[in-house]
């Protein structure tokens, strides 16, 4: 682990530890928490359990290791630890063949030896206890038209000798980094110890694939995410709830144009809340929270937030089923926060004043609450806090091996408001060196991807703005049009064919600003993004001439209308243009930075991982064979193993150390 005395590179960055998911223990007094960690070889993650307690004895110990993963820790009602891992039953080939697939397993009471309570021929995505019943259910992939016993064989046998055909009939046919595949994915449920297993889906296909579900404490009912393919080729998602005993189901909430997603049981089993958006040419559209009655014979739901300029993400229940406690993007801060379902109001629970970001949120007793806090200057750990108004949260011990002490003194942080052209202010995060080497430091503008997302107070593992400081920049951190957090009204500035317009202007207003502050040097401000940071990066060089001494785009989209055709959602990309690019070319085209790049003079670097199927690596390969054309100075750095996002340790050091070279030959320092 990394100690005060170092400071902060690629190689200590991915050096440290990453708490990933906590679960509460049914005693409340400790909790089980899920940490990565790089593995003997330095060349991936693996992940550990911990037992921290929940006391404030500032006590802690591991709880599994090994060169495997053990993760997605959810306590049986006995006390027993449940994690998924693939760890290996036997040896050599048969060993190996279980590295790709997880398992349900169980630590029981005061026992270090595990054990394995499923065997899922293609493995287990999640799984679930009830938290007072002798019940698990499991959410895994099968051949459904295979019997139970053949799966994996069967499965085996196609990975290694084929046939690896794919046949589809509709779009979309891959997703992230991969092509969807013939399997299908099904809820299993199975008593506590893993036994009388039941497919509760036996007849579904595709209407579950990405799903979202939970299980009700007492273990009687099931619900989860389901997909139908609608007239405009994109997905409505109901709820279906499924009684576990008799499997009668039912569907709720299906509507045209809706997605349900998310969904969580009240303690007392009456309620059930979800997400809720309505999809829509016209807008983006706000996520609200959606109630159902599940002792009413309605289907339909009530709209809890639609008074509130927030996007909530549920988390859990108060234990009296009065409340639910979501996480919502607020104003570059990520608080926790209670509605009360009766009168709709909403109570912000962590203190403004104390800052980050909290996630994987988990009631503890009456009155706690556990989830997962960082911020700009410390790496995500378990943190704990009261469940009342203004409450401070509290580390009862830190895992990453990374003292807040060194965040501060690496970066100095300033939130500003930049007006824009149109007087909108405009929310950024600036991160300066306390002790620059020169009066005047350079500056890497960093554009978020999205667009609908933001920067806030939060850590960066794969854009960390802490190792750009280090290496002596001022890092601006912009939230601008289509940023969340700010409300609604402005994150429907991105919506449409106007990605190259306000929001663009927003970009360049906060430029403006760090032109004018002493602090900065002017004439050494380098652009770079990601994804829809990286169209922006794009859209700047098409539009600046040689403003910048230097760009950086990574996994960026470069042509519009070619996009269309080979993004895994092309249906999602017509919408949010408003038209598919047949419909009219040019109009499609306007902001499409392939139009201008005759104007392009910065050097830029261009990133991209061959696996991303969200922005293909044909964006990348266009672009630098245009301004190679051009005569442009620019390179290419290629990721044949990665997606759109860089994961593997390796490339993680080798992405940051290419970025900083390529920056060293055209910024002064």
């Amino acid at each position: 682990m990394a100690t005060e005395s170092i400071t902060l590179d690629a190689n200590k960055l991915i050096d440290l530890q990453r708490v990933t998911t906590v679960s509460p223990s049914p005693c409340g007094t400790w909790a089980a928490v899920a940490v990565e960690r790089l593995d003997a070889s330095g060349a991936k993650y693996v992940s550990d359990l911990w037992r921290v307690s929940l006391s404030g004895s500032k006590q802690a110990f591991q709880l599994t290791r090994g060169d495997h993963s053990d993760t997605a820790p959810c306590f049986r009602q006995d006390g027993a630890l449940g994690f998924l891992s693939n760890r290996p039953l036997g040896e050599g080939d048969a060993a190996e063949g279980e590295k790709d697939r997880m398992q349900v397993w169980v630590l029981p009471p005061y026992s270090a030896d595990p054990e394995r309570i499923t065997d899922e021929p293609l493995g287990v995505q999640s799984f679930q206890f009830a938290k007072h019943a002798d019940r698990l259910i499991v959410f895994a992939n099968v051949l459904p038209e295979l019997a139970f016993e053949k799966q994996r064989q069967t499965y085996l046998d196609r990975k290694k000798n084929g046939p690896s055909a794919l046949l589809y009939k509709q779009m979309p046919v891959r997703y992230w980094d991969a092509w969807i595949p013939d399997t299908t994915p099904h809820l299993i449920a199975y008593d506590g110890a893993g036994n009388n297993r039941k497919d509760l889906t036996p007849d579904t296909t595709d209407e579950h694939r990405r799903a979202s579900w939970d299980v009700s404490e007492d273990g009687q009912k099931v619900v989860i995410s389901r997909l139908t393919m609608a007239a405009d080729r994109m997905h409505d998602c109901a709820m279906q709830l499924i009684d576990i005993d008799t499997q009668a189901q039912q569907i709720l909430g299906a509507a045209t144009a809706v997605t349900l997603e998310f969904p969580k049981f009240s303690p007392d089993g009456r309620w059930l809340t979800c997400t809720h958006h309505l999809r829509s040419v016209a807008k983006a559209g706000k996520t609200d929270l959606a109630l159902f009655d599940l002792q009413s014979t309605a289907t339909d739901c009530t709209i809890l937030t639609q008074d509130w300029d927030r996007s909530p993400m549920p988390a859990d229940w108060s234990a009296d089923s009065t409340k639910i406690i979501v996480t919502a993007d607020d104003h570059g801060q990520v608080p926790v926060f209670a509605i009360d379902i009766a009168s709709k109001t909403v109570a912000r629970i962590t203190a403004k004043a104390a800052g980050g970001s909290h996630a994987g949120i988990r009631r503890v007793d009456q009155d706690k609450i556990i989830g997962i806090r960082s911020s700009l200057q410390h790496p995500p750990e378990l943190f704990c806090a009261p469940l009342q108004v203004d409450a401070t949260p509290t580390l009862p011990y830190v895992l990453s091996g990374f003292s807040q002490k060194i965040g501060e003194r690496i970066a100095v942080i300033e939130n500003v408001a930049v007006p824009s052209t149109d007087g909108t202010p405009i929310h950024g995060i600036i991160l300066k060196p306390p002790h620059p080497k020169k009066d005047k430091t350079p500056v890497l503008l960093w554009i978020h991807g999205g667009p609908m997302g933001a920067w806030g107070d939060m850590w960066h593992w794969r854009w960390n703005p802490l190792l750009a400081v280090e290496q002596g920049f001022t890092v601006a951190l912009p939230n601008p049009r289509g940023s969340t957090g700010f409300g609604q009204d402005f994150v429907e500035g991105i919506w449409g064919n106007v990605w190259g317009k306000q929001c663009f202007e927003d970009v360049m207003a906060f430029v403006d600003h760090l032109e004018t502050d002493a602090d900065l040097d002017a004439n050494n401000i380098a652009v770079m993004g990601g994804s829809f940071g990286g169209y922006m990066t794009n859209w700047i060089g098409s539009q600046t001439g040689d403003r910048f001494p230097c760009l950086i785009t990574h996994a960026s989209l470069y042509d519009m209308a070619g996009f269309y055709g080979v993004t895994d959602f092309p249906a999602f990309w017509s919408m949010f243009m408003g038209e598919p690019p047949f419909a009219d070319p040019v109009a499609f085209n306007q902001y499409s930075p392939s139009r201008f790049v005759a104007h392009w003079k910065a050097p830029t670097l261009i990133i991209h991982g061959e696996k991303d199927y969200r922005v293909p690596v044909g964006e990348a390969l266009h672009l630098f064979e245009a301004l190679q054309h051009h005569g442009v100075d620019s390179q290419l750095l290629i990721y044949p193993d990665e997606n759109h996002w860089i994961l593997k340790p390796r490339n993680i050091v080798n992405w940051y150390e290419s970025v900083f070279a390529f920056l060293a030959k055209h910024i002064t320092m």
